[in-house]
């Protein structure tokens, strides 16, 4: 039997990278995937796709009611959604911290707490509750603090906080919450940079590479399995050891 049978999961941040490979990776391990994203592109191995804004309250509580009309519960949530606006903290307009702030915080939290009472309502086949699990994406950054992003620090910063505070508070309800922190994970992003830049930047990575989307993912799916069942509250940091 696979690990995530007969879990239903909703995916944030879907459409491509570190959330595409979330969705393949969950519906490999035989969960009923929805994928979530402000635009849907490709929603591989997804149950399901819908379009929302992750920082609007409305449209995320209709995704999670819709969900759960559509496959009768939510299991899993894993929180990817993010942008970045990057920018020297004194230059920096009120929109560019607001709209990462929104994506990346606010987003993790609207979802959270949308979830947050049907995962305390789930019951597993034996009739006894079974909680459910959430992951928010993190990042390095979010730990180390990087010039030039003061905004997507404090967003993903706040996931951190974030996570161990949900996971106080829904964790005598069977509701566990962890975060995973990636480093620099190859993407669309990092290809075009020069070699001689990726190769500076490998070389701060004890394991000498950049990360794979898959990496981020098998993490995910662990601390979203019954594996993880006693690990709650924690950050996983998936960085090839630069932190």
């Amino acid at each position: 039997m696979k690990r995530l049978e007969g879990k239903v999961a909703i995916v944030t941040g879907a459409s491509r990278g570190i959330g595409a490979a979330i969705v393949a990776k969950l519906a490999a391990e035989g969960a009923t995937v929805v994928a979530v994203a402000r635009s849907i592109e490709s929603c591989e191995g997804a149950a399901h796709c819908m379009k929302v804004d992750v920082s609007d309250s409305a449209q995320v509580d209709a995704c999670v009611k819709e969900t759960i009309e559509k496959f009768g519960r939510v299991d899993i949530l894993v929180n990817n959604a993010g942008i970045t606006k990057d920018g020297l903290l004194m230059r920096m307009s009120d929109d560019d911290w607001d709209k990462v702030i929104n994506i990346n915080l606010k987003g993790t939290f609207l979802f959270t707490r949308a979830v947050s009472r049907p995962m305390m309502k789930n019951k597993g086949a034996d009739g006894q509750p079974c909680g459910g699990a959430i992951v928010n994406i993190s990042s390095v950054v979010g730990i180390t603090g990087n010039a030039g992003q003061a905004n997507y620090t404090a967003s993903k910063g706040g996931v951190i906080a974030l996570t161990k505070t949900v996971a106080k508070e829904l964790g005598s309800r069977l509701v566990r919450c962890n975060a995973v922190a990636p480093g620099f994970i190859r993407s669309k992003m990092t290809d075009v940079l020069p070699d001689d830049v990726k190769k500076q930047y490998a070389e701060t990575i004890p394991l000498k590479r950049f990360g794979e989307g898959a990496d981020i993912a098998n993490a995910v799916a662990w601390l979203a399995s019954d594996e993880a069942s006693y690990v709650t509250g924690q950050v996983i940091s998936v960085n090839g050891g630069m932190v």
